[in-house]
């Protein structure tokens, strides 16, 4: 994957070891505007004497790289605390291990991508519903302050519904909304990405189009329901004991070489 030679420039002010780094947000998502920031999601090792006192910090590591002419958001998790949000039926850690847009990668990396098969829940559809509706809940609130919602605000709780739907059907993670719609076939959400690409980028709504929205959103928001109750996925993850033998790994590698 071609990137800015910026992004790899980034990572040199994450000062520890990192298992993967990729991007994520309205790039992952296939709904980036020319000024949309790239947001660089990760993992990262702590040291030795890090992790083995009372007191454990930057455990989680949000750094706003200089970039001439870019805006970069980079935020890192160290690999125990990545590992723990994995078994919790978090599909935003999900997604950006398997995010194809990859600014470093490792053999650990790969090896976390076949682990988080197994993180893969039914669980997972409780994660996108409450986004989307959190999401929705705004638009509402701005509905009744008589302000439409964007359709870049619109697209990204499509988004959320169908990357959780396609999740229960096929068992996979899937982010970019176009690719989604390949399966789901929405004509509004292809035209709706074409004003968001166009001139009309962030565009409000008219207001004859809210309630189809509306019915929609429902109708979308449903279809997921039914995906999770039908789902072949499992109600818990089974990925446990894998990852810790992965984080134990990683540490003991660590170590040795701290003592050499």
């Amino acid at each position: 994957m071609n990137f800015p030679a910026a992004l790899e420039n980034a990572l040199k002010s994450q000062t520890y070891p990192m298992v993967f780094a990729t991007v994520c947000g309205a790039h992952l998502a296939g709904l980036s505007a020319v000024d949309s920031p790239y947001e660089i999601r990760g993992a990262h090792i702590l040291p030795a004497e890090k992790v083995l006192g009372l007191l454990i910090d930057e455990e989680t590591m949000e750094l706003l790289p200089e970039a001439e002419g870019l805006q970069i958001e980079l935020a890192t998790q160290d690999i125990k605390k990545f590992f723990a949000l994995m078994l919790r039926d978090n599909g935003y850690v999900l997604e950006q291990i398997y995010s194809p847009l990859v600014v470093h990668t490792s053999p650990e990396h790969e090896e976390l991508k076949s682990i988080g098969k197994s993180c893969a829940t039914r669980l997972h559809c409780y994660h996108y519903l409450g986004y989307a509706d959190s999401k929705w809940q705004i638009a509402m609130q701005a509905f009744e302050r008589q302000e439409l919602p964007t359709t870049s605000e619109l697209l990204s709780i499509y988004r959320l519904l169908l990357t959780g739907t396609h999740l229960m059907q096929s068992g996979h993670f899937e982010s970019n909304l176009t690719v989604l719609n390949q399966s789901f076939h929405l004509p509004y959400v292809d035209e709706m990405i074409e004003r968001d690409r166009g001139n009309q980028a962030d565009q409000t709504l008219d207001a004859n189009e809210w309630k189809f929205h509306q019915d929609e959103y429902e109708r979308l928001r449903e279809m997921l329901e039914d995906s999770a109750d039908a789902t072949n996925l499992p109600e818990t993850s089974s990925a446990h004991e894998a990852l810790n033998d992965l984080l134990k790994r990683i540490r003991l590698a660590d170590l040795a070489a701290a003592l050499r």
